[in-house]
């Protein structure tokens, strides 16, 4: 196809100029030889080479011995031809100038031509060829440190120098204490006046038992038989001024650290005494019960949100749609959740009621969601339990594989003591009091079961959409004819806050990282014991790196020091960014938590149809952290109720049964006993999609 291709007019000489030339470099230019590739191809005229040290031993010793003269006169005439440089020790024989040059070349191995080669000859003659011996000799003597040039003398120095006479008249200067040798000092008596202010450690009294022992002057024969005072007697009759060492010669304790020397619950009563005790509330509910319309609407009706933000939530859901999730755009602030309509993640808001300050967490219901909705309920205090009134949706999600039942069950687990039931969208059934009747009858039975006692729950009926019977009594005929109770906003402030363990060391459980305005990373948790300032030392765990506090957050308002219960936000110095990870923890550096790859736990199993065995595989979820793990020797069967060892070693664990496991982790996680830390020593075990069982950690191993 060379019709196609324009080569007609191509001249083939300009194509082909220099195209067979060979450039050929040595070296590049534009980079300098190193000293070993020069060493390696460079000859060194330094070096004194000679026929001789090319040739073996055992070559001239295979000759005749009759002609040994003439030949080694051959060949030191030879030598001295090819290389002029060569200089022969005289009195040497041929045999030993190959040795000497053998020696030589192995020195020369060594040290290279750092030291002269006179220098090597002459160690090596006298250490009769031992090359060993010679370079030892040699280095040996050039480590010797070099006779050094007399200092000049300055301006100052070049003083003529005193006469003697001058030096001897001049009168010695008297010292400030009055020296003594010990023998005599121990003899004076004390002054009461001066030893009055000193103290004695208790451990210290042997050793000045020891320092008061008998000691023995020149010229005294009643060797150790003599007794001496005792130590009372010369504390009190002495006279001697007794110096304090200093500094160099005390050792310096360490100092305690901060957490240690500072009460902390004295100053959390003075700091927060007169405040509103502060309580972290969770909503929890299935899916599309109302929980984030709910918590919105009561939001805008406590004032937290401006008219203006809800005008504008309200004429942004009309245009997608959804104009009934206009109050749920209040905590649902991404995308991605209103335009599916659900939560996936914890929403955090904060509100305070006439005797409570409260710290809203808005959990997802559904159930892909779970793991987030856990991480929330871990940080709560109490919880707001919302039901869906409709016909056919209570009973979705009340019955199995619905989140109303679940989510009750893990906030029990989990510590979350009390509980608010809000019959939502009862509206929807016209205020129907047969309809409440009817699911407060189910759900009490069911709280009943799950640990509740009935003083723990209150029911109250309400409507997210249309506000009623949230921040004040409601004013429609049908509910007021039959109900009487209290709104949510009562039934919120009658909580009772729980005891914060400030005394404790501090602990702060990472459930979220992000990098903010300053150099160092932020990370964002609830304190679950403990206090923490700025500037002070925290520990990362397990990561096992040591930080600082720069700045503190409570509630989004910067603060000097945050207590145990504070939902906190703190910008850390000195830790690197990419170890900081979701379930890590910061406590004290003097007493950090502990880590672990395996421990004990005492738990309850849920309703499962396959039961717990030996090996069964498990998500463990512990506070914001979720980690595989398995279980590792099922150990004892419990009595539900009593508590009591029903059988040792059981094969399997049955729904609805509790006993004493052995859990292992696949990697070394962060945990605390639950009999020193309530608040860290509760688990959860998910399999499949659901939850399997919950307990307490009560060893780790």
């Amino acid at each position: 196809m060379a019709r196609h291709r324009n080569v007609r007019t191509m001249n083939f000489d300009d194509e082909y100029e220099g195209y067979y030339d060979v450039y050929g470099r040595s070296q590049e230019e534009d980079a300098c030889i190193s000293p070993s590739t020069e060493a390696q191809f460079l000859y060194n005229r330094d070096k004194l080479h000679s026929m001789s040290s090319f040739l073996s031993p055992g070559v001239l010793t295979e000759e005749n011995e009759n002609n040994e003269d003439d030949d080694s006169k051959e060949t030191l005439q030879a030598a001295s031809k090819m290389d002029p440089h060569a200089v022969f020790e005289p009195g040497l024989t041929p045999e030993d100038e190959v040795r000497l040059y053998e020696c030589l070349e192995k020195m020369q191995n060594v040290v290279g031509d750092s030291i002269q080669e006179p220098t090597l000859r002459k160690a090596a003659i006298e250490e009769n060829f031992n090359a060993e011996r010679a370079l030892d000799k040699v280095l040996r003597d050039t480590d010797t440190p070099k006779p050094q040039r007399e200092r000049p003398q300055g301006r100052r120095e070049r003083r003529p120098p005193q006469p003697l006479d001058k030096i001897v008249e001049r009168k010695p200067q008297a010292p400030d204490t009055e020296v003594l040798p010990l023998n005599q000092a121990l003899r004076q008596t004390f002054d009461t006046k001066q030893v009055h202010d000193l103290e004695m450690r208790p451990d210290t009294k042997n050793g000045m038992e020891n320092l008061l022992a008998p000691i023995n002057e020149p010229g005294d024969n009643s060797g150790s038989s003599r007794s001496s005072p005792s130590c009372d007697e010369n504390l009190k009759s002495s006279e001697v001024t007794i110096e304090a060492p200093s500094d160099s010669q005390v050792p310096k304790t360490p100092s305690k650290p901060k957490s240690s020397t500072k009460n902390a619950q004295s100053e959390y009563d003075r700091e927060r005494g007169s405040a509103k005790p502060l309580l972290n509330l969770v909503v929890i509910g299935h899916v599309d019960a109302g929980k984030s319309t709910l918590m919105g609407h009561l939001l805008y009706k406590l004032g937290c949100v401006q008219k203006k933000v809800m005008h504008k939530y309200e004429q942004d859901s009309k245009k997608l749609g959804k104009a009934s999730f206009m109050y749920a755009w209040v905590l649902d602030e991404t995308l991605e959740e209103r335009n599916r309509g659900i939560t996936m993640d914890i929403a955090q808001a904060k509100f305070e009621t006439p005797g409570r300050s409260i710290v809203l967490l808005d959990a997802p219901g559904h159930k892909d969601f779970i793991p987030n909705m856990i991480t929330g309920a871990a940080q709560a205090d109490v919880a707001i339990l919302v039901v869906d009134a409709t016909r056919g949706e209570f009973e979705t999600g009340f019955e199995a594989g619905g989140q109303t039942r679940e989510h009750t069950l893990l906030v029990r687990s989990l510590g979350v003591s009390q509980l608010a039931v809000a019959i939502n969208k009862l509206d929807n059934v016209s205020w129907d009091k047969n309809r409440y009747e009817e699911i407060t009858t189910k759900l009490r039975a069911f709280l009943k079961q799950a640990g509740y006692r009935e003083s723990d729950f209150t029911f109250v009926p309400c409507s997210g959409l249309t506000g009623e019977n949230l921040v004040e009594p409601s004013s429609e005929e049908a509910l007021c004819s039959w109900y009487s109770g209290p709104y949510l906003v009562q039934v919120i402030d009658s909580f009772k806050p729980p005891e914060r363990p400030v005394a404790k060391p501090f602990r702060l459980c990472v459930s979220d990282v992000f990098k903010g305005t300053g150099s160092g990373p932020c990370v964002s948790g609830r304190i679950e014991a403990g206090t923490v300032s700025n500037g002070d030392k925290v520990l990362l765990m397990p990561a096992g790196e040591q930080g600082t506090t720069k700045s503190i957050s409570v509630n989004e308002m910067p603060s000097q020091q945050a207590f145990a219960g504070d939902q906190v936000t703190l910008t850390l110095a000195g830790v690197d960014v990419m170890k900081v990870t979701t379930g890590s923890f910061l406590c004290d550096p003097v007493q950090p938590i502990r880590v672990t790859s395996k421990f004990q736990a005492r738990i309850v199993v849920f309703n499962i149809e396959i039961p717990i065995t030996r090996g069964f595989p498990v998500v463990l979820h512990y506070q914001s952290m979720s980690e595989q793990a398995s279980i590792h020797k099922l150990i004892s069967q419990l009595h539900k109720t009593t508590g009591e060892v029903v059988r040792n070693k059981p094969r399997c664990l049955t729904k609805n049964s509790s006993g004493m496991i052995e859990i292992k982790v696949s990697r070394p996680i962060c945990v605390e006993l639950y009999k020193e830390f309530k608040e860290l020593g509760r688990v959860t075990l998910r399999s499949g999609g659901s939850t399997v069982a919950a307990g307490v950690i009560t060893m780790i191993t």
